[in-house]
């Protein structure tokens, strides 16, 4: 599935979530996808100095300047300025409506103690006042949301608005606010309950629509800015070049830093990339036409959480040198080249990452630990001694060598790139060797029963820490025939010298000539939806209660590759609440075809890929998939066929900044 991108206002937490919270406000990205909450703050992350002149609260608000006055602006002049304030109204006091100075006083239950609305507000009276539909008082934030342009008014993700809760909110908003405003959801639940009595509403998706700016990894760097608009153009970029693309590529050669106009989703595979070389990485609507000024120029390129700057820097008289360029010299994981034997997916533990790879010894701790929430589908490993053989035969190791001495090979990307196809091509098209081919069709045979299965990478070059290696090796669907099996296999050993690969292994320090390859082999799964998800918030460390969870229909292919937008969601455990980021931008998906590989097919009907009850699901499952692997914050590939959720992969989420 393609892992293919989000702007929400959240209103205070719950005061029972204060003490977990103020554990975990450390460095954080929550800007590029809510507003902070007043329990969390870091530093550059305070709101504007707002004067606190003036009342505690007020009883109506009649213009711009009286808003203003009550509220505090959290990224004040930046892309992501958001003015907001909070309110409560008192139900049992002919529901009275207090518009706060927010400056002041930063949370409802603070307002509710100042004003001595109540004798007192414990733990389960002031949860109350989020989930009990006869409470009295109710807590919301009113925001100016300039992308939209609008006021927008809303209630905690969590809070379990009713029918005449909302109704009654509307009504005390609409008449003592004289701005045109409209009730924003933060919730699915939100978003039915306003349909269900007919109440207009902006959800959360539609906000990110507009929004203009995206920082997906913060940093710092100075490199030439180049407009892409070719295929061919994309071809030439160097680590030098800070390109600007019109949309996320399936792959991407390692570069100083990027920036795209089109949304995709977080975990497209490139945005992972760009994690693991730790670039700044922005989403820019109408990013060419913004930039075209600089194209060409040597820039320095800054992404910080809450907005973005391009400097004009004088070209270095000279390029820097490729020796003083080349990182530190990482070692690979050594291949334990002993084992033969093409091992079920059952048979497998950590242990068993020195000859199969940590992808395939993953899937093996899995199959066993995740049944009946979820399965992992049969499968087997080849692992990395066949692949060692093959190359020893083909003198791929020699081969490699007198390609890198050879003029050019080390300075032209487009040599590299020609010599390295050259190489991949001899290693997809020599036969195989008939011993192998002959275990091979016996285990799928015996194991598989024939059935159609995708063929996939399990190097010593993926999930490591600080590289992830997603998206730089080939996969091949659906394979059906036994003669396609093998050369299925043969395709996957070639992709050790996929381009974008062998320049990834390169900007990471890792030795050329220690890459090996295992291959996993595994029953395909007809998927009715598929997609990614990892087990915290991405866009904030310290908010491990969340599940974000990327998706779309058909086979889990695309989702990585981030030509379209996926469904994106968040989940959390505290306020059980469904949030939804963006809706999937799909027209098609991909099926299996009956005669092997996949075909595309139009997509009718509605948008919604995920059911809440299936999010909620999901979720649980990425819980126990991360506990049964040691605790770790994992990325997880899933599917789901019926009723049924399958892990296809699962592997240490890289959380990169950059450096």
């Amino acid at each position: 599935m393609d892992r293919s991108r989000t702007h929400l206002a959240w209103p205070p937490r719950v005061l029972a979530l204060l003490a977990l919270l103020l554990c975990c406000t450390s460095a954080a990205l929550a800007q590029t996808a809510r507003k902070p909450s007043p329990y969390e703050y870091r530093p550059g992350n305070e709101a504007a100095a707002t004067p606190t002149e003036g009342p505690d609260y007020l009883s109506r608000i009649d213009n711009r300047a009286q808003f203003m006055q009550l509220a505090r602006v959290y990224n004040a002049g930046t892309a992501l300025e958001m003015p907001h304030l909070i309110f409560v109204i008192d139900r049992q006091n002919a529901a009275r409506i207090y518009y706060i100075n927010t400056p002041r006083i930063a949370l409802h239950e603070q307002f509710v103690r100042r004003q001595r609305l109540v004798r007192s507000l414990d733990k389960a009276t002031l949860n109350a006042q989020y989930r009990d539909p006869e409470r009295r008082f109710l807590f919301g934030t009113l925001s100016w949301q300039r992308d939209l342009p609008g006021y927008t008014y809303e209630f905690w993700e969590g809070d379990k608005l009713t029918a005449p809760l909302l109704r009654q909110t509307d009504a005390v908003v609409r008449a003592s606010f004289r701005e045109p405003i409209r009730f924003k959801t933060n919730s699915t639940q939100h978003e039915q309950l306003a349909t269900t009595i007919g109440l207009a509403y902006v959800s959360q998706e539609a906000l990110l629509r507009e929004q203009r700016f995206l920082p997906l990894n913060t940093g710092r760097a100075e490199g030439r800015l180049r407009i892409v608009r070719s295929e061919a153009q994309l071809r030439t970029l160097s680590p030098g070049d800070i390109p600007v693309l019109d949309e996320v590529p399936i792959a991407l050669s390692p570069v100083a830093g990027l920036v795209t106009q089109r949304p995709s989703t977080l975990l497209s595979h490139v945005n992972l990339l760009a994690k693991g070389w730790g670039i700044p990485n922005l989403y820019l609507r109408d990013a060419q036409a913004a930039l075209r000024p600089y194209d060409g120029q040597w820039v320095a390129l800054e992404v910080t959480h809450n907005n973005y700057q391009v400097t004009r820097l004088t070209r270095p008289a000279r390029p820097p040198s490729a020796a003083a360029a080349r990182p530190t010299v990482r070692n690979l994981p050594r291949p334990d080249l002993s084992v033969v034997a093409l091992k079920p997916l059952a048979a497998l533990r950590a242990r068993d990452s020195g000859h199969c790879g940590v992808k395939a010894a993953n899937l093996g701790t899995l199959k066993t630990a995740l049944p009946p929430a979820a399965r992992v589908p049969d499968g087997f490993c080849i692992p990395f001694a066949h692949y060692q053989a093959m190359m020893q035969r083909l003198r791929i190791p020699q081969r490699l060598q007198e390609l890198q001495r050879r003029p050019g090979f080390s300075t032209d990307a487009a040599v590299r790139r020609d010599a390295l196809a050259a190489l991949r091509a001899e290693i997809a098209n020599a036969a195989p060797d008939t011993t192998f081919v002959r275990s091979l069709d016996s285990q799928w045979r015996s194991q598989l029963q024939g059935g159609a299965v995708f063929v996939r990478s399990s190097s010593n070059s993926e999930d490591l820490p600080g590289f992830s290696g997603a998206g730089l090796y080939t996969t091949v669907p659906n394979v059906t025939r036994t003669d396609d099996v093998a050369k299925a296999v043969q395709t996957v050993w070639a992709s050790v010298f996929n381009f974008e690969a062998y320049e990834a292994r390169t900007a990471a320090g890792l030795r050329q000539d220690a890459v090996a390859m295992a291959v996993l082999v595994q029953r395909a799964a007809p998927s009715d939806s598929s997609g990614v998800m990892i087990t915290r918030d991405p866009f904030d460390a310290a908010r491990r209660h969340i599940t974000y969870i990327s998706a779309k229909r058909g086979l889990g292919i695309r989702v990585v590759e981030g030509k379209r937008q996926a469904e994106q969601v968040m989940y959390s455990t505290w306020s059980k609440a469904v949030q939804v980021l963006s809706r999937s931008a799909e027209e098609t998906q991909l099926v299996a075809d009956a005669a092997g590989g996949v075909r595309e097919v139009p997509i009718t009907g509605s948008r919604q890929v995920l059911t809440d009850a299936l999010i909620a699901r999901l979720a649980r499952v990425g819980a126990s998939t991360k506990q049964a692997l040691g605790g770790v914050d994992q990325d997880i590939e899933w599917a789901v066929v019926g009723d049924e959720v399958l892990i296809l992969q699962s592997r240490p989420y890289v959380d990169g900044s950059a450096r």
